[in-house]
């Protein structure tokens, strides 16, 4: 009979259960905060009004429950649809799956739910034929390099339900401002971004969004820099975080 005295030290049995401890640790500590929140970027100007370039933020995977895109690095086994599934609501900010390429990550706010009517009027979102309240609220300033102010209108946007967030209204009469009728099918939703005439969102090239796209819901400001500094240009980094942004909630 062997016993554990008779085994390198790395094969006995309290070896063997201290290598089950560890990677029962190591799993909870780094894989399984991957299944609940995601950090994420933003890149662009499409949400500005609520988030800004160089916005770092977390998004929580939970909420709507998962499928095959809430993996971050891979899918260990593809399938359709979501467990653990819960809707998302109207106004809600999510990140999501770009319909045509899913290996691109969008963020966009949610406008119409499954069966919604919405359109675009002379600027005024309409949704199932009602016009949603738009409130002029102070102009945002842009300051250009030269010293130039810029002075794009913003309103505070009413959903049905009374979810209000803040639009920018930066071209009168562009091309999204007056749109078709859509109709939003079963299993998907129409997003919106913010800044309303700077956004590739629903009314354009992403279309509907099938429900398993989306990744997360935007919770939490966590990071924010103006893009001024370098990475390493360290002495600049303190003048560059925008302080005022850091631990805001999304809403």
């Amino acid at each position: 009979m062997t016993t554990d005295t008779d085994k390198p030290w790395w094969r006995t049995e309290f070896a063997v259960e201290t290598y089950k401890t560890i990677g029962i640790a190591a799993f909870f500590f780094l894989f399984m905060p991957t299944l609940l929140f995601q950090p994420f970027r933003i890149p662009s100007s499409s949400m500005e009004g609520t988030l800004e370039i160089g916005d770092y933020l977390f998004v929580s995977k939970f909420t709507y429950g998962y499928s095959q895109y809430s993996f971050p690095f891979f899918t260990p086994v593809a399938f359709a649809g979501r467990v653990m599934d819960s809707p998302a609501k109207r106004g809600d900010v999510v990140v999501f799956r770009f319909p045509p390429d899913p290996s691109q990550d969008y963020i966009k706010r949610v406008i119409g739910l499954p069966g919604d009517r919405v359109q675009m009027i002379d600027g005024v979102l309409h949704i199932n034929g009602e016009p949603c309240k738009l409130e002029r609220i102070e102009d945002r300033v842009k300051v250009a390099d030269d010293g130039t102010e810029f002075h794009i209108p913003r309103y505070m946007e009413t959903l049905p339900g009374g979810t209000q967030h803040v639009v920018l209204d930066e071209v009168s009469g562009s091309q999204f401002d007056n749109t078709d009728e859509f109709v939003v099918p079963a299993g998907h939703y129409f997003m919106m971004g913010d800044n309303r005439d700077n956004s590739n969102d629903s009314r354009g090239a992403v279309g509907f969004v099938p429900e398993q796209n989306l990744v997360g819901r935007a919770e939490v400001v966590f990071f924010s820099h103006d893009g001024s500094a370098q990475l390493w240009e360290v002495w600049k980094w303190p003048f560059a975080i925008r302080y005022s942004r850091l631990l805001n909630l999304i809403s």
